[in-house]
C-alpha cells in the first residue's frame, strides 16, 4: 500500500480477508513473510506498539463508559500524557461528527453513531494506518450509505493516514477504494484499481465477482472468436487481451476464452491489430 491510500480487501465470506487483516494488527502471526508498515518490520511487535487503529464489525465499546472515556482509552492504554488526552479524545470527536455526544452511553447511541464512536477511539491515538474490519456490516441500508460517505470525507482530512478495509460488499470496495485486492479462498486473485478490477478482470473469478457478469465459453482464433459453433467477426487486440505472457504450451491454432458480458457496460476496447492465438482472453459483448 501506498502512504494514503485506501486499499479493500474484497471477497466472499470465509476467503481470509479477516485473517489477512488481523495478521496486520498483531493478532494473528502469518504462517510465512512478514509484515512491513513503512520501513518497520512490525511481525515480532505486539499491537499496540504497531501504530495502527483498528474498529471491528460489532464496535467493541464498553458500554459502562461514556463516548468520551472509550476514545479515551486506547490513550491511556499507550500511556499518553493525561493532560494532552481531553483535546485529543474532543479532536476525534469533532472529526466524527460525534462532539455533542461525549457524556452519553453507548445504549444511548444509534447503531450508525456507535460506529462513530468505534472510529473516533481508532483515531484518537493518530495511527498510521487505519484497519475497517466489515465497519459497516451490523448496518441497515441506509445507515451503510451515510457512513459511506463520511468514511469518504473522513479520508479527504487525513490524507496521510493508510486504509485497510475489509468487505464482502463490492458496492463499498467500489465506492471508498483507491486499489481493491480480490481474494478467494484465502488465496489474493487480484488487484487493482475499481474501473481495471470491473473492465479487465485478470481471472474468472474476479470477472464472476466484481459486478453482474454473465460468462460464456468462447474459442478465439486469428480472424474473430466462435461462439456456440457460431463465429463471430469481433475486434480484437492487444488491449483486449488478459494480462499475463502466453502459455507456451497453448495451441497455436485457438485457445480457450471467456466471453464476459454486462449490461450497459459500453463498447469494447479496440487497438485494429490481430491477436496472437493461444492467449487467454476476455471478451466483451455489448449487442
Amino acid at each position: 500500500m501506498e502512504p494514503g491510500e485506501v486499499m479493500a480487501l474484497l471477497g466472499p465470506s470465509g476467503s481470509g480477508k479477516t485473517t489477512a487483516l488481523r495478521a496486520v494488527a498483531g493478532f494473528v502471526r502469518p504462517v510465512s513473510g512478514r509484515v512491513f508498515i513503512g520501513d518497520r518490520d512490525v511481525t515480532d511487535l505486539l499491537p499496540y506498539r504497531r501504530g495502527i487503529g483498528m474498529v471491528v464489525q460489532q464496535y467493541a465499546l464498553f458500554p459502562h463508559l461514556r463516548v468520551d472515556a472509550n476514545v479515551a482509552f486506547g490513550l491511556k492504554a499507550r500511556k499518553v500524557p493525561k493532560a494532552e488526552i481531553p483535546g485529543r479524545v474532543a479532536e476525534a470527536l469533532e472529526m466524527t461528527g460525534m462532539a455533542d455526544y461525549a457524556r452519553r452511553h453507548p445504549r444511548e447511541l444509534s447503531g450508525g453513531q456507535q460506529q462513530r464512536v468505534a472510529i473516533a477511539r481508532a483515531l484518537a491515538v493518530r495511527p498510521d494506518v487505519l484497519l475497517l474490519d466489515e465497519p459497516l456490516s451490523a448496518l441497515d441500508a441506509q445507515l451503510r450509505s451515510g457512513m459511506l460517505a463520511e468514511l469518504a470525507r473522513l479520508h479527504r482530512e487525513l490524507p496521510d493516514v493508510s486504509i485497510l478495509y475489509v468487505t464482502h460488499d463490492q458496492v463499498e470496495a467500489l465506492t471508498l477504494a483507491d486499489r481493491i485486492a480480490v481474494m478467494d479462498r484465502a488465496r489474493l486473485r487480484d488487484c487493482g484499481t475499481p474501473r481495471d478490477l470491473y473492465r479487465r478482470p485478470r481471472t474468472e473469478f474476479t470477472a464472476s465477482f466484481v459486478g453482474n457478469a454473465n460468462l460464456l465459453p468462447v474459442t478465439v482464433g486469428t480472424d474473430g472468436v466462435t461462439l456456440g459453433g457460431t463465429a463471430l467477426k469481433v475486434e480484437t487486440g492487444e488491449r483486449h487481451r488478459a494480462p499475463g505472457p502466453p502459455s507456451a504450451s497453448a495451441p497455436t491454432s485457438s485457445a480457450s476464452a471467456t466471453a464476459r458480458t454486462r449490461s450497459g457496460a459500453g463498447s469494447p476496447r479496440s487497438s485494429g491489430a490481430a491477436p496472437p492465438t493461444g492467449c487467454t482472453w476476455r471478451w466483451r459483448a455489448t449487442g
